[in-house]
């Protein structure tokens, strides 16, 4: 059960887990009044993300109960603390995965709070006030100013919540790895879901030769008409596999199935890269001749920090860049777990949080 603060006083109507069944019901609980270095928010839309499953499920083995989940936060600023400069009443902002860091280590202080030792989620983690962190399933929320960041006027709220975890995500690599700078170069997308079709959509705004690489045929259709790709390899044909070999520069792979990643690198060019955002469950299968035979670098990735989270948030304003979304009206979660779990949706759920005001919880 989360512990109880003296300054939690504010009364917040939202969904949690209450066991491992993962199963949501509506919740009332206490969020902190804001402090002077926080701002307090008007959730209108959370996106749901398959970590949300894993956490409401007890699947990593950390979460605490009752849970709220949710970590794609978007919505309007109602208070502001004294301290806070650089948002005002009425702004429109998002809150992603992180809710509080060290705030001194050499990743703090390089804006890389993502790799702090100490860097808690907005979920099921401990605040820096002793508490247990709930996530945006709710109507509002209070967070620290550091981590929050401002949503453009040209996005919509509801198809921009994704981008603060799937949007990062697949940016951050982008970002490390000079993708952005590097117009011609070829981009292998692996996966065509909720972080491989903003994958597409960066790679094509930043001018690279994008394909994407399914195990579905399916999927070339959305892929080339609907997202603008250049070239589509499905993975279990072996003559589409042979002819990409040695064609691309980088590689994204964003799927969580468990696959081998030996034919990924046979694609690469010698000294490419293949960078992982997925995260499967057992070890993935990584032969070494491909390695050391192509000079080639396999990295992983995580969410950037909020510096990088905010300067993505600017390229998609100046680029247009949203998620495909579906709405999911509150009373429906449970529903659009179970799909969710299937991968039956395109390409990210998002609750209308605001559509739960006037309803009966």
């Amino acid at each position: 059960m989360a512990q109880t603060t003296p300054n939690h006083t504010q009364t917040v109507p939202g969904w949690a887990a209450m066991d491992s069944s993962g199963k949501m019901h509506p919740f009332v609980f206490k969020r902190r009044e804001n402090g002077v270095d926080d701002v307090t928010i008007k959730i209108l839309y959370c996106g749901m993300c398959h970590s949300d499953i894993h956490y409401a499920k007890n699947e990593w083995g950390i979460s605490v109960y009752p849970l709220v989940p949710g970590h794609e936060i978007t919505g309007i600023v109602t208070q502001v603390g004294s301290n806070v400069g650089k948002f005002k009443v009425g702004d429109r902002v998002g809150v992603g995965f992180i809710a509080a860091s060290c705030l001194t280590c050499e990743f703090c202080e390089d804006d890389q709070e993502q790799y702090c030792e100490q860097m808690q989620s907005n979920c099921s983690s401990v605040f820096w006030d002793g508490s247990i962190t709930y996530g945006g399933y709710s109507r509002m929320m209070v967070a620290n100013n550091r981590y929050v960041v401002h949503i453009p006027d040209s996005l919509p709220l509801d198809s921009a919540a994704p981008l603060l975890c799937a949007g990062i995500s697949v940016f951050g690599p982008m970002k490390q790895h000079n993708m952005m700078e590097v117009p011609g170069k070829k981009l292998g997308v692996v996966g065509l879901g909720g972080l491989g079709h903003i994958a597409v959509k960066f790679g094509k705004a930043f001018g690279l030769h994008v394909t994407v690489i399914s195990t579905s045929p399916s999927k070339e259709r959305e892929a080339r008409e609907v997202l603008g790709a250049d070239n589509f390899l499905l993975s279990t044909n072996s003559e589409h596999m042979k002819e990409g070999i040695r064609t691309l520069d980088y590689i994204i792979d964003t799927v969580s199935a468990n696959h081998s990643l030996g034919p990924m690198l046979m694609l690469l060019k010698v000294r490419g890269i293949l960078t992982i955002v997925g995260a499967p469950e057992k070890p993935m299968e990584l032969p070494s001749f491909p390695l050391i035979f192509g000079n080639r670098t396999v990295s992983g990735s995580i969410i950037g920090g909020m510096k990088e989270t905010q300067e993505m948030m600017d390229i998609c304003g100046k680029h247009n860049i949203t998620c495909d979304i579906e709405l999911v009206k509150p009373e429906k979660i449970n529903e659009a777990f179970d799909r969710l779990a299937r991968n039956d949706v395109r390409y990210r759920f998002v609750i209308d949080i605001a559509a739960s005001e006037g309803s009966k919880m």
